[in-house]
């Protein structure tokens, strides 16, 4: 009896063993046709026959933008965003897959009704929820969506949207930061389209930082020579420890990108550009790297941005002074968010200025320190990670 079992076992094995080979075997064969071709020209460019779903998958995504001019709508002004999370639940509020923004602003989700790997295989309600980050608004007032799917045998993957999934923006709460010197006494005023909106008095000898509002558009400090002007950003601002005998407010300013350098995805940072000696900087476009989110969200101008070369020191100068105003900083990837950028600033062998900012990937710090004259500056992560500048703001 058992022999008899074993026998039969053995037999079974054998079978599907056979089956397989045959199928993998039918299989190449369907592989190898495809590859070479069909030698009969007549249906070359014949319209489709059979409108049927087929195996493939096809994406249903949510677009999430980074809202600079804080509308609420998407236009010329906004940028993706890469590395924000969203969730998709079906009708009954079960929740089926998560997806994180690509480095064009799309959380992708596979559709099909015959791959049973894809998020979305039959018609019905789904909800599509971003996950907005702390401290961040929805300006678009939509981070939660309800988009209705339907049955349609004649669509690649046998189901289709009422419409996608509106675009997305989020903006990041903004605040104003830096510290003041010992005696200091000055004030820092929130302006807006010419309006007071808010007066600070600033603390001697600490550390500040202030919100800003919605509206807000300028800070102006007056007070103990530390007097200086700032319109504001989309971002975050910090204006490092504050100097006696910043830049004048009508310095003829030159803002550096890196959209000029090479037309290739990566390249070293010649000495030269814009007139300074440059080290261990590279410029590269904002998609040459994937799920790299700082360089997608720290790139504010153009499609390039420059970074710390292996998470190393880097420096840019020149033998002649020139006055340091501002520069957008960020960290190259999520997992290296709240990394800390020590930017020094040198004029000769004298160090005027030496800050330390908290960075984001998600979006750039506008580091202003507003300097007058210096000769070097360094910029040097805590732990390594590389840090992203754009927009590059000298008196030259």
């Amino acid at each position: 009896m058992a022999d008899t079992i074993l026998v039969a076992l053995i037999s079974a094995l054998v079978l599907a063993g056979a089956i397989a080979l045959i199928a993998i075997a039918l299989r190449w064969r369907r592989k190898r046709r495809r590859a070479r071709g069909n030698p009969n020209p007549t249906g070359d460019y014949a319209p489709r026959a059979k409108w049927a779903p087929t195996s493939g998958k096809l994406n249903f995504s949510s677009f999430v933008y980074m809202d600079v001019d804080g509308d609420g709508t998407y236009g010329q002004a906004d940028r993706p965003m890469a590395g924000i999370v969203v969730r998709l639940y079906d009708e009954r509020g079960a929740f089926l897959a998560s997806a994180r923004s690509n480095a064009a602003g799309f959380a992708n989700f596979p559709m099909s009704s015959k791959r049973r790997s894809a998020a979305i295989q039959r018609p019905g309600s789904y909800r599509f929820s971003v996950s907005v980050p702390p401290g961040w608004r929805a300006s678009s007032a939509n981070a939660d969506q309800a988009v209705r799917l339907m049955e349609a045998p004649g669509s690649m993957v046998g189901v289709a949207g009422e419409g996608l999934p509106k675009p997305v923006g989020l903006a990041p709460g903004r605040a104003a930061g830096g510290s003041t010197p010992a005696r200091a006494e000055a004030t820092l005023s929130v302006m807006g389209k010419g309006q007071l909106l808010q007066s600070h008095a600033l603390p001697a000898d600490a550390a500040f930082r202030f919100p800003l509002s919605v509206d807000a558009d300028e800070i102006v400090i007056v007070g103990s020579g530390l007097d200086r002007r700032l319109k504001l950003s989309a971002y975050p601002v910090n204006l490092g420890l504050l100097a006696p005998g910043a830049l004048a407010p009508d310095a003829p300013l030159k803002a550096i990108g890196f959209d000029d350098i090479t037309p290739r995805g990566l390249c070293k940072v010649p000495s030269g550009h814009a007139g300074l000696d440059w080290r261990n900087l590279n410029a590269m476009a904002r998609d040459h790297t994937a799920n790299s989110e700082g360089y997608v969200n720290g790139n504010v101008s153009g499609a390039y941005i420059a970074y710390t070369s292996s998470g190393h020191p880097a420096e840019f100068g020149r033998a002649a002074p020139f006055g340091f105003h501002s520069v957008m900083l960020t960290t190259a990837w999520l997992t290296s968010e709240g990394e800390v950028v020590l930017v020094e600033s040198w004029l000769g062998e004298e160090l005027v200025a030496s800050d330390e900012i908290t960075l984001s990937a998600l979006a750039p710090v506008h580091y202003a320190p507003m300097l007058k004259a210096v000769t070097r500056v360094r910029i040097s992560t805590r732990h390594h990670w590389q840090a992203v500048l754009d927009d590059l703001v000298l008196a030259l």
